[in-house]
């Protein structure tokens, strides 16, 4: 029989599992959302010690980790679900390490006994790994009687029971409407572990959020250019439908096309790579958000 070690190095098991480089790419790549990666790295310290607890002999059971994701639309929990089934998978609380993003058109059936095989497919190919069940809210409608989302809902609580070793659900959704969800669903408050509030991004994160999404397409803002984005953060922040870094993203979408027009019909045929490469301030400011006397 082998003795158990005396004692664990905790920070040499951190640099063994790779995690510190995961972690300073999450800080990389997702600007602000302090609360956020302070909750993923408490996560991977609990993970770290109940690893060291069962080397050491001591008495040692997988933590349950099933979370709740709440926030507005594009503050980046699917991106964290993301990150956070590798992060699990590295440390060995899940198998496979692969995410499934679903919503409850993908759980739900239209008929009787469509939604049990449904839903234990979707499971089926979760298993190992972490299931993201987003707007989750909409599993339950207590206003239709003939509606099958509690099917649903039974069948997930009872393998988020049984099954927690081996898949962690994430639910996301609106803060306030998730509370009315697990008001009325107290099972699935009682088998969420952690939950975590993603907050809105700030005007200046949104831009610099901008400046990471076009330096990835190749493109770039002109100063003026940064100018009015930050302008058309300020204004679109008040207007229907925001959502954060993913009406950012669209923006951007529409000022290149702009861009791609405006250099296309100059005058003189000829263009430079600098040309090509640079959102101007125009491109921005053509938006509608700039007029009050139209809606977008």
């Amino acid at each position: 029989m082998v003795d158990s070690p005396a004692t664990i190095d905790l920070r040499a098991d951190f640099a063994a599992s790779g995690l510190a480089d995961d972690l300073a790419q999450l800080d990389h790549d997702l600007v602000g959302l302090a609360p956020v990666k302070r909750r993923i790295r408490e996560i991977t310290a609990l993970l770290l010690v109940d690893r060291a607890r069962a080397t050491l002999g001591l008495k040692s059971q997988p933590p349950t980790l099933h979370m709740s994701f709440t926030g507005n639309p594009g503050t980046g929990k699917t991106t964290v679900a993301l990150r956070m089934a590798g992060i699990l998978h590295k440390l060995g609380y899940v198998r496979r390490g692969h995410l499934v993003s679903v919503t409850r058109d993908d759980l739900v059936g239209q008929y009787i006994g469509h939604t049990a095989p449904k839903t234990k497919d979707v499971l089926k190919k979760a298993m190992g790994g972490v299931l993201f069940i987003d707007e989750a809210y909409y599993l339950y409608r207590p206003e239709n009687e003939r509606d099958y989302g509690q099917e649903a809902i039974e069948i997930l609580l009872q393998v988020m029971e049984n099954q927690r070793d081996d898949l962690v659900v994430i639910l996301a959704g609106y803060a306030d409407r998730m509370d009315t969800f697990f008001s009325s669903n107290p099972g699935f408050r009682s088998r969420i572990a952690h939950h975590i509030d993603f907050p809105d991004y700030a005007d200046g994160e949104l831009v610099t959020i901008a400046d990471s999404i076009l330096t990835g397409l190749g493109y770039r803002l002109s100063a003026a250019a940064r100018t009015a984005l930050g302008d058309y953060v300020a204004r679109r922040r008040g207007q229907p439908h925001f959502a954060n870094a993913r009406s950012i993203r669209n923006a951007l979408d529409r000022a290149r096309l702009r861009q791609a027009v405006r250099l296309f019909e100059r005058d003189e045929g000829a263009v430079s790579a600098e040309a090509l490469s640079t959102i101007e301030a125009e491109d921005i400011r053509a938006s509608r958000v700039f007029d009050a006397d139209k809606s977008l």
